[in-house]
């Protein structure tokens, strides 16, 4: 497979996009998270939307390098937004330690994922439908779907996503049976993996 390469001001027209996409995303993650709504905090913190987000760019960009990019800005951006509203906008004062945590997932898990998901979505087999099901296995390991009666409305998000994923940016039918074959024992190795997570953030 050839990459196609960028031109500079489309390169960094598509990173200040992702940028501003980023910081949009922060401040309504956190309004979602101060509005009193349990949805809409849900939609912020359950792993579904960002997850979703990051193979949205992988998938769109023109190459694994730009993939990497976007994603990392967007993610990056969206970070010092949330935290940057909630101290400068909501008088919350810095969470320093959680926002270098989530900078460096921005420069190092999130690229990663974006660029699984160029791979997987324009190959076919195995390995693509494991790396699908493996951003699957993020989002259903986030636990709304086993909490369903508690969180009804990211329990259905967590559902769509996944359906995206596997069924919709799956290349081909072997894709997606592989993708979908490989779900569930991804989503125990990735709730096992977020469960680590929020007690190193804690």
């Amino acid at each position: 497979m050839t990459a196609t390469p960028e031109a500079p001001a489309r390169r960094g027209s598509a990173l200040a996009l992702a940028a501003l996409a980023g910081v949009l995303a922060g401040v309504a993650a956190k309004a979602g998270d101060e509005s009193g709504w349990g949805w809409a905090a849900d939609l912020g913190s359950y792993p579904a939307a960002w997850v979703l987000a990051v193979a949205l760019i992988g998938w769109a960009a023109p190459a694994p390098r730009a993939a990497a990019l976007r994603a990392g800005v967007f993610f990056a951006a969206m970070t010092v937004a949330y935290y940057g509203w909630a101290a400068l906008v909501l008088d919350f004062g810095w969470s320093v330690r959680l926002l270098v945590a989530w900078l460096v997932l921005s420069a190092t898990a999130v690229p990663a994922t974006a660029v699984a998901a160029h791979v997987a979505t324009r190959r076919s087999g195995w390995l693509p439908g494991a790396l699908l099901a493996t951003a699957a296995g993020i989002t259903l390991g986030g636990g709304a779907l086993t909490d369903a009666a508690g969180h009804p409305v990211q329990a259905a998000a967590d559902v769509v996503v996944v359906l995206v994923l596997v069924v919709v940016l799956a290349r081909d039918l072997r894709t997606r049976l592989w993708a979908a074959a490989l779900t569930l024992p991804l989503t125990a190795v990735a709730a096992a993996l977020l469960g680590l997570l929020r007690d190193l953030l804690g």
